[in-house]
């Protein structure tokens, strides 16, 4: 009965055997000529995200003094940020460290810097808060850049313009050498968002009698580039 039940068997796996290995000695379809092609869109993007950066800095012999006099300064500094709505206002860190005297072995005070974080997608009112905040504060950075909702919305243009250049140019090679033409591959490359570095925007806080004075901002704006390459196959 063992002998029965094998026979068969072998005899099946030679049947499906066999065909493939005809299938493997038949002539593959030669290869379609082929064209490289790759091109560039650019777009600008208004820059229309405002960030900045202020701090409190104080030196004093008490460590408790110190902490006092700046924690006073930026609670002040965060409720005249909330007057005003088209500001979004966080805490960006605190530090406190020891100021050694000449022989730097002995501490000779302790100094305290408290910094808050401004966002804003209005320009004028991130200008006007800032000139206010620099009465006690000062503004250690600002930044503009696309939100990313117009990135987003820039880009997606820019991809547009660079596939209508692909496809112009891979008709323009085809139709030169008078043959119809398919895409084998594409390949889009964005680069993703890539803001500008923080401009550095230092200033002594001013006197408190002062009249406040807005922050001068230049929006600009930024490049959004995109890059199409692919291969097209030319046929007859």
């Amino acid at each position: 009965m063992t002998l029965r039940l094998i026979r068969p068997l072998a005899l099946l796996a030679f049947g499906f055997v066999l065909p493939h290995a005809h299938a493997a000695d038949a002539p593959s379809a030669p290869a379609l000529p082929t064209a490289d092609i790759s091109v560039e869109s650019s777009r600008s993007a208004p820059n229309d995200l405002f960030r900045a950066q202020v701090y409190a800095e104080a030196t004093d012999a008490n460590p408790g003094d110190v902490a006092r006099k700046v924690n006073a300064i930026v609670t002040q500094a965060i409720s005249t940020a909330k007057g005003v709505p088209a500001v979004k206002v966080r805490s960006a860190g605190n530090s406190t460290y020891p100021v050694y005297g000449k022989t730097g072995r002995s501490i000779e005070a302790w100094r305290m810097r408290s910094t808050l974080a401004l966002e804003s997608n209005d320009a004028a009112a991130l200008s006007e808060l800032l000139g206010k905040l620099q009465q006690s504060m000062a503004v250690a950075g600002l930044s503009a850049a696309p939100s990313p909702e117009t990135w987003k919305k820039i880009e997606d243009e820019a991809i547009a313009d660079a596939l209508g250049v692909f496809e112009g140019r891979a008709r323009l090679v085809a139709g030169s050498l008078k043959k119809k033409w398919k895409i084998k591959h594409l390949s889009i490359n964005t680069g993703g968002m890539q803001p500008k570095h923080p401009v550095v925007y230092a200033r002594a806080a001013m006197m408190a009698d002062a009249a406040p004075a807005p922050a001068p901002i230049e929006a600009g704006d930024s490049p959004v580039t995109v890059n199409v390459s692919g291969q097209i196959e030319l046929i007859e």
